[in-house]
């Protein structure tokens, strides 16, 4: 059961979030109805980890209906484009943000089979069964800080349509002998559908646009975003700053005027051992081996880096933009990478659009979304997580956070009750509305009412089946 008048770190938030609207713009402010309806939906995702109207609304008692709570997700007025950008104003100022690391990664939704109104679903590859499943791609930017890693960027993906279908039949045909001269020439891509690391560019420049007094020392990312357009271009916009990433074992580079892949070249030499603190905590020893090489694919020298932790075999190679930086700085700076993978597990786990969110179409799918990255930016008000981060203690972790959001909204909920004029009235109300709310549903499991059909032999058939004759 949920307060109906939210908790006072969300309250607080949201204020702080209408405050930082203002300053953008003073027509961009909250209303007070709009107030209460964010209040409320933050504190629902919390509780019930879905973004569900209907859950919602049972969480609450029948106090806000369904109906009302998506009416105003869907026309009411509030300036959902800049909402984001005002919530992470607020928590830059709340904990003195001034420098960061910017890193980029992306993750996939699964969606149902038949998604017809589910915004830029499509066939996508499956990274831990090797199959395919039909879902959402988001490119997300997440800025880690000495104090707090926050999501501060997204863009849903899809591939461009007629690109995969000419890639399928080029396929096809290529496996059936046909020359390239008569197979159909590949189609430009649409401008709808950019790639990946052309939507990476667009956050990147659209935070340096929006933040550009936070000091940005290092953008990381992982092998899909290690070309050299991405690393020129992303590299450029923060005023040539280092930009790590990973390259493939079979990426050649040139040495003495001939070329070898990155593999055969780091194999003839051997690697020293050293420890390293991964995230800036625990240490770990790494066997690591490093050169200045020319990397074929970029057309320019790089800082190429050969490691692999303490029982690993293979080893895993880093690409650096600025070849100025140390070795075991590039390797520790790069293991913080790993963090948009616990905003990932926290996101998918705990904050809503993960588990539970069927908005269909373009303005549910965004809106939604930006409604759960609220969520992940509202913990930091919570007083206790407030209060470890600003003595410079370990935070807390989003699921324990949760749990303990769960029981205050409960008690709220009890102390509200008891608050009341007539308490025992006020109860009998609540539960009457539960029960309008809550109804059951007849479930197709059992089969009370329903027809069996006969299960049983039929005489007449038994000399039939006595003299079956059987065909070898």
């Amino acid at each position: 059961m949920l307060a109906t008048n939210s908790l006072p770190f969300i309250r607080n938030f949201i204020e702080n979030l209408d405050i930082s609207l203002k300053k953008l713009d003073s027509s961009y402010g909250l209303s007070r109805i709009q107030k209460s309806w964010l209040s409320f939906c933050l504190l629902a995702i919390l509780v019930t980890n879905s973004l569900n109207w209907k859950q919602f609304s049972r969480s609450s008692g029948g106090h806000y209906g369904h109906g009302a709570l998506s009416k105003m997700f869907r026309k009411g007025k509030i300036f959902w484009d800049y909402l984001l950008y005002a919530s992470i104003l607020v928590i830059i100022l709340k904990y003195g943000i001034k420098e960061g690391m910017l890193v980029l990664d992306d993750t996939d939704k699964k969606r149902s089979k038949t998604t017809r109104r589910i915004y830029k679903s499509h066939k996508a590859k499956d990274k831990s069964t090797g199959g395919y499943f039909n879902g959402q791609s988001i490119v997300f930017l997440v800025l880690v800080t000495s104090v707090v890693t926050i999501p501060v960027g997204f863009e849903f993906y899809m591939p461009d349509p007629a690109l995969t279908a000419w890639r399928k039949e080029d396929a096809r045909q290529k496996k059936q002998g046909i020359p390239k001269n008569n197979r159909p020439k590949e189609p430009k891509r649409d401008e709808k559908y950019p790639t990946k690391q052309e939507i990476a560019l667009k956050l990147l420049q659209k935070f340096r646009d929006h933040f550009s007094q936070i000091k940005i020392k290092v953008i990381l990312a992982d092998a899909l975003f290690g070309d050299a357009n991405f690393v020129n271009k992303a590299s450029a916009i923060f005023d040539n700053i280092q930009v790590i990433s990973q390259l493939k074992k079979d990426q050649n580079v040139l040495f003495r005027g001939k070329k070898t892949s990155i593999e055969k070249y780091f194999r003839k030499r051997p690697g020293a051992k050293y420890k390293i603190k991964v995230r800036g905590g625990d240490e770990k020893i790494i066997t690591v081996c490093s050169a200045r090489l020319y990397v074929c694919s970029h057309n320019k020298k790089r800082f190429i880096i050969a490691f692999k932790y303490e029982g690993e075999e293979e080893y895993r190679y880093l690409i650096a933009s600025d070849l100025s930086w140390r070795t075991l700085d590039i390797i520790q700076a790069y293991t913080i990478r790993w963090l948009v993978e616990v905003f990932f597990q926290d996101w998918k786990m705990y904050e809503g659009w993960g588990q539970l969110a069927k908005q269909p179409d373009e303005e549910g799918s965004r809106r939604g979304l930006i409604l759960s990255l609220l969520v992940d930016h509202c913990l930091l008000f919570h007083p206790e997580q407030s209060a470890q981060l600003k003595n410079n203690l370990s935070a807390y972790t989003v699921g324990s956070l949760r749990e303990r959001i769960r029981a205050e909204s409960l008690f709220d909920f009890i102390k509200e009750l008891l608050a009341s004029e007539n308490p025992e009235q006020q109860l009998q109300f609540m539960i009457n509305n539960f029960r309008d709310v809550c109804k059951l549903n007849f479930s197709s499991k059992h089969m009370i009412n329903r027809d069996l059909g006969r299960l049983e032999q039929t005489p007449g058939l038994k000399y039939r089946a006595a003299h079956v004759v059987k065909y070898k």
